[in-house]
């Protein structure tokens, strides 16, 4: 490796299966804090690798996430997927404000609730898939329509807008080129139909989450009109895509390591930990999501930062790091000592509809395993083909038979 500036040119275009990204491996282990390219905004940023590094980067006030705003930084899609005042681009105090405020509506007494609505969905999804009879796929039969179902359930979005509302989101999130137009147009889109949305939950609220959020108090502070409207888009694409890649994604890796399946199929009560290793070993996405800019000089492992820098982190690596994972580029079930992965962001940042999403999960693998006992692919697993045209990595199909 040349010394000083040598710049890595990351498209970060891998996608095979749930492989992980050979180009992020060598970075984590040659160059751990690394100057690089990406596919498109301006100039250079630094990529941090390591689970120690990358959870300074993410809890340090001295790396800052709206600083990104109004610059052109460098990153995977063509137009930012992010909204200028959504919580994911705000620094404490101001998103502390704003995540107190959506925390209680995601406190444990409504995530029961929505267990409850969660389970009741998935048994009418295996109820039909069950009903139309073996191979079906599993991402049309489980994966797509839950967590969308689930979400528009919790924010009470009518059935007749959820379609489109779904097409905006996987919009935004398409990497190619020609498709920036549709992006900006998408995104315009969805922020008009949720400032309509919220204004009337504002003047006449039911039980929904955006009822909840547009009521929720902190002594004298609740959330102003834009940042409901904000919050509620987050909320939609953030509760509903990630979500269903994520069940495709662990029921791939099961049905393709049948230790492991006999395993939690003897073992049941092993599925909340289950998850927490598949969460950590597969790699979710591409490359790198929202960057941060550091307000003054900073050294990590040795390199200085200089302020002014877009700093990138790769939650990817981290969950990979041998320093703090033995064996870290294996899936252990049975992994000691439940070291906190990083799939839902960490610090400041962390996802705060992570237990949503975990109650899915648990709620559609269990299920599924509980309904389909004799459930396998229907396909060699060499052929079940994979998306390539978005920031996410899964299956576009999970063929299944039982």
């Amino acid at each position: 490796m040349e010394p000083g500036p040598h710049v890595w040119n990351c498209p970060f275009d891998y996608a095979e299966g749930l492989e992980f990204d050979p180009t992020l491996k060598r970075l984590q282990t040659e160059e751990p804090v690394a100057r690089i390219r990406l596919p498109h905004g301006e100039g250079e940023a630094w990529l941090v690798t390591g689970y120690d590094d990358v959870r300074t980067v993410t809890t340090d006030r001295r790396f800052s996430r709206s600083a990104v705003i109004g610059r052109d930084f460098p990153r995977m899609t063509p137009e930012p997927i992010v909204q200028d005042e959504a919580i994911n681009v705000m620094d404490p105090p101001a998103s502390s404000r704003l995540r107190s405020l959506v925390s209680k509506a995601f406190a444990p007494r409504h995530v029961e609730r929505m267990r409850a609505r969660t389970q009741h969905v998935v048994d009418e999804l295996l109820d039909r898939m069950a009903a139309q009879g073996s191979p079906a796929d599993l991402m049309e039969s489980l994966a797509s329509p839950l967590p969308l179902t689930t979400i528009c359930e919790v924010l009470d979005i009518p059935e007749r807008d959820q379609g489109q509302l779904r097409a905006h989101a996987r919009t935004m999130m398409n990497v190619t080129v020609e498709n920036r137009d549709n992006a900006v147009r998408a995104k315009a889109d969805m922020r008009a139909y949720f400032t309509t949305l919220t204004a009337k939950r504002r003047q006449h609220p039911g039980d929904d989450l955006i009822s909840a959020l547009a009521t929720a108090r902190d002594g004298d502070e609740i959330l102003n009109d834009q940042e409901l409207t904000v919050m509620a888009m987050v909320l939609l694409i953030t509760g509903q895509d990630t979500t269903t890649y994520e069940i495709g994604n662990l029921a791939y890796t099961l049905l393709t390591r049948p230790k492991e399946l006999a395993m939690l199929r003897s073992r049941p009560e092993m599925l909340p930990q289950a998850i927490e290793e598949m969460l950590r070993f597969i790699p979710f996405r591409k490359g790198v999501g929202i960057p941060r800019v550091a307000t003054e000089d900073v050294e990590l492992s040795g390199v200085k930062i200089r302020a002014g820098d877009i700093v990138h982190v790769s939650y990817l690596t981290a969950n990979r790091d041998g320093r703090k994972f033995e064996r870290a580029d294996e899936l252990d079930l049975e992994r000691e000592g439940r070291t906190s992965h990083m799939t839902f962001g960490w610090g400041g940042h962390h996802c705060l509809g992570a237990p949503l999403a975990v109650t899915e999960l648990e709620v559609a693998l269990k299920t599924l395993l509980d309904r389909f006992p004799e459930l396998r692919l229907a396909k060699p697993a060499e052929e079940v083909r994979w998306n390539t045209t978005s920031i996410w990595r899964y299956p576009l199909e999970l063929p299944v038979t039982w």
